[in-house]
């Protein structure tokens, strides 16, 4: 199954309240930290909705 490397590259400083939850729920915690999460349709919603805040690729 293909995975997704999510790596935060902006700060939720200043974020929408729900945004900032959905990086957390992503796994990061602080800035420039990368997660590996499976490439699902619940991943790929929450990255969509902070695509701003995020970078992503295939892993």
């Amino acid at each position: 199954m293909a995975n997704l490397k999510v790596t935060l590259v902006k700060s939720t400083i200043g974020a929408v309240p729900k945004h900032k939850k959905t990086v957390e729920a992503l796994g990061l915690r602080k800035l420039n930290k990368t997660v590996v999460l499976p490439d699902n349709a619940a991943t790929r919603g929450m990255v969509q909705q902070v695509r701003h805040l995020v970078k992503v690729e295939e892993a």
